[in-house]
């Protein structure tokens, strides 16, 4: 399919709800992770697309911007607008219990984070079942946004007990590491995965439009005398992860 098929109005425009500069974004970040608009070529100009798929100059400029703030197109002055190379999809076992700081170093990306909460707290009732506490007991509570070579690509909310983290601000980079310089370091998970779309604050956090697909994963981690060490629910790109599990036929 050419890409003046692809844009053509009665292929997409009834199919989809919301503004249509955002149809028409979707409908771009398609061509480009589909291959119609491979790396490295031109988007065509604004007037072109304004043309191929019935709408005004200012609602395509709106969907372009969106592309250049998410790192799709690249715009070179005098030059015009160029397909950018799409970051791979980063694979991540379900067989190796790992912290995201040590997962990215082991693929040389630079791990930081953005701090969306740090302190001491009353536990939700989520949390006083999940971590096996009393009602009166406080967690720890860690929120934030983990970036690889600055693409943000998940959001962390963690809660523990006091007892294993009394302080959290200890916590700069790798919690895990923080655990195990305490002499409590995680040994096991059990994982619960589902997909969302995102809402527009976890999407606007993660620099993807509201809607987009995501990955929602809750984590129960254990020590090795098997009390609880961490509940988190995490929120990641759809877009930048695969999960892979290695599994085994076992005879009966």
């Amino acid at each position: 399919m050419t890409i003046a098929a692809f844009l053509a109005p009665d292929q997409w425009q009834s199919a989809r709800n919301g503004p249509l500069y955002e149809q028409l974004f979707q409908r771009l970040t398609q061509a480009v992770t589909q291959g119609l608009l491979p790396p490295g070529s031109t988007l065509p100009p604004e007037r072109e697309i304004a043309q191929l798929t019935a709408l005004s100059r200012v609602t395509v400029r709106r969907a372009v911007q969106m592309l250049v703030r998410d790192g799709l197109i690249v715009q070179k002055q005098g030059s015009g607008s160029f397909v950018a190379d799409v970051p791979a999809r980063l694979e991540q076992s379900m067989s190796r219990l790992t912290s995201f700081t040590e997962d990215m170093a082991r693929r040389g990306l630079t791990t930081t984070t953005r701090w969306l909460g740090r302190g001491i707290h009353d536990p939700s009732p989520d949390e006083v079942i999940a971590l096996g506490l009393r009602q009166e007991d406080r967690v720890a509570r860690l929120a934030r946004l983990r970036l690889a070579d600055t693409r943000p690509l998940a959001i962390e909310r963690a809660a523990l007990p006091l007892v294993l983290l009394p302080d959290p601000a200890r916590v700069t980079t790798s919690l895990y590491a923080v655990l195990a310089e305490g002499g409590h370091p995680p040994v096991r998970a059990l994982q619960k995965i589902s997909a969302v779309n995102l809402g527009p604050d976890d999407a606007a956090l993660l620099q993807v439009s509201a809607g987009e697909a995501g990955l929602r994963i809750e984590r129960i981690s254990y020590l090795d005398d098997g009390s609880v060490a961490e509940f988190t629910r995490s929120v990641y790109r759809g877009d930048a992860y695969n999960f892979v599990a290695e599994l085994r036929l076992t005879r009966d």
